[in-house]
């Protein structure tokens, strides 16, 4: 990496905060560590991360919490919980509060290095895609903003996170046609594991709603394959 991506990771247990600050740093991450969700909150403001980890039981604002707030500020920065809750539950609903990734402890710090490279990745290959083309693309009644990654629709504007820019993207490519549900696993999350594979369907969920009152647009399930987009004229 010629510029260090700096990652902003909250964790209130010092040794692990350690741990994992001295593995990244040895990779040319730099870190920035915050012991509990207010000082997560306070840093976040200060510093603007390339990339967020974050635990989800913290002293005093709570990781779920500090998403939520990081999301009213910023759609785009990804995130990632680090947590021992792991019951499905906790999963879905971390994923639809806007975290991008979420890993259960224990957990491999060569997974998490993995994890951390393939977002770096996406976010230069996204921004080369925007860079390259002509910016805006029609989707039924929308307009798909790339640049500013935003559905909009007369007054109606929708700010889309990452992810969902992606992924959006992704379908939009092979319009009308199948979108294989393994290449988009692999392009962007890196994996096409059980955990993987259950974040993309949270992330198509969200997706459909936002085209919910359009009957022009559908994004369909093929079973054992993929989606598909469908643009009814």
């Amino acid at each position: 990496m010629m510029n260090k991506i700096s990652v902003l990771l909250v964790e209130d247990e010092p040794v692990l905060a350690a741990i994992i600050k001295e593995s990244l740093e040895t990779r040319d991450f730099l870190v920035h560590i915050a012991g509990n969700g207010n000082n997560g909150w306070s840093l976040f403001r200060k510093l603007k991360p390339d990339i967020c980890i974050i635990d989800v039981m913290l002293p005093g604002k709570d990781g779920f919490s500090l998403v939520s707030d990081i999301r009213t500020v910023d759609e785009k920065v990804p995130i990632i919980f680090l947590t021992a809750r792991k019951q499905p539950e906790d999963v879905i609903y971390g994923l639809e509060i806007g975290a991008d990734d979420y890993m259960k402890k224990p957990f491999s710090m060569e997974e998490l290095v993995l994890r951390l490279k393939v977002m770096v990745r996406r976010q230069y290959q996204f921004s080369a895609f925007r860079n390259n083309s002509s910016g805006m693309v029609k989707v039924g009644r929308f307009m798909f903003n790339i640049q500013k990654q935003e559905l909009t629709a007369e007054e109606q504007v929708i700010q889309l996170s990452q992810r969902e820019a992606d992924l959006l993207r992704l379908l939009l490519e092979v319009k009308n046609e199948l979108l294989d549900r393994k290449t988009a696993l692999l392009r962007l999350w890196g994996d096409d594991d059980p955990f993987a594979a259950r974040s993309m369907d949270v992330y198509i969920t969200r997706i459909r709603k936002y085209f919910r009152e359009d009957a022009s647009i559908e994004i369909i399930n093929i079973r054992g394959k993929g989606y598909s987009l469908i643009e009814y004229s």
